[in-house]
């Protein structure tokens, strides 16, 4: 069993985590490629001048995406004024992790679950080359310092780009524990990394996604390595809320060594993950 090894230099070294702003913008960008990564996951690549200074610091960094009312049209866009979101509040979005971003090239990577629900996600499973798409954000970094003994990602599909970014940015000494919950084998991905990871694929089979406890429960099974670790826990919010409570109270994990992010909320339309985040 995990035990606990918060030590005096670990409290010396600061904060775990940092937090950055950014100034808040709109873009508006163009769809320059689209590649299937599994069945139900696809990768959109944007493209703009505007890409070459927007801000990314952190793994877990998202922007809202506001896509096309109809194929072909200009999507409206949120207006932002003196640095605060002012008017476009009732605009269809949602917020997507930046997967990847190349400012030589000028293009943002976004990898999104296709799924009938939603205008977002109706237009993922239909994204055509040449689409314009509204980006605004990110309005912050949660930065991670990179000292961690150890690394737990445990995520669903929403999570996983963000995982999948972490490992690519993980070097060689970092060690990683990676539980993803998926449908199926057709779901998984590849996840490039340098680091030393274990990667468990969890297939919840024709169970609908966000109604039962897999991930939960692969999380509680695990025996957690010694050491000061770091925890990052991203799915839907009533599944993965519990685990606050396992990972702080009775593993005794530091409150800046866990963050568990509810992604998305079941028949909550727009759900603000801001909102379950009691970190």
């Amino acid at each position: 069993m995990h035990a606990p090894t918060t030590t005096d230099a670990r409290a010396a070294a600061g904060p775990r985590v940092a937090r950055r702003m950014h100034p808040l913008r709109a873009r508006l960008l163009t769809v320059v490629g689209v590649e299937r990564l599994a069945a139900r996951m696809v990768r959109v690549r944007l493209a703009g001048d505007d890409v070459a200074d927007l801000p990314t610091a952190a793994p877990t960094d998202h922007v809202k995406l506001f896509v096309p009312a109809a194929t072909g049209e200009v999507p409206a866009l949120p207006v932002v004024v003196d640095d605060r979101w002012v008017a476009g509040r009732d605009l269809p979005s949602r917020d997507y992790t930046i997967r990847a971003i190349d400012r030589e090239a000028r293009t943002l990577d976004i990898d999104l679950v296709e799924h009938p629900h939603g205008h977002v996600g109706r237009w993922a499973s239909a994204v055509r080359l040449g689409d314009q798409v509204g980006v605004l954000g990110p309005r912050g970094s949660a930065v991670v310092t990179p000292d961690a003994a150890w690394y737990l990602f445990a995520v669903d599909e929403t999570g996983l780009p963000a995982a999948a970014r972490w490992l690519e940015e993980l070097g060689p000494e970092a060690q990683a524990l990676v539980l993803v919950e998926v449908q199926d084998a057709a779901d998984v991905v590849p996840l490039p990394t340098r680091a030393r990871a274990e990667v468990t694929w969890l297939f919840r089979g024709e169970q609908e996604a966000g109604t039962g406890s897999l991930l939960a429960d692969a999380v509680r099974g695990l025996e957690l390595p010694d050491g000061d670790g770091y925890v990052w826990v991203a799915g839907e919010a009533g599944a993965v809320r519990p685990l606050r409570r396992h990972l702080r109270d009775e593993l005794g994990l530091a409150r800046d060594a866990v963050d568990v992010d509810g992604y998305w909320r079941r028949g909550v339309a727009g759900h603000d993950h801001h909102e379950d985040d009691g970190d």
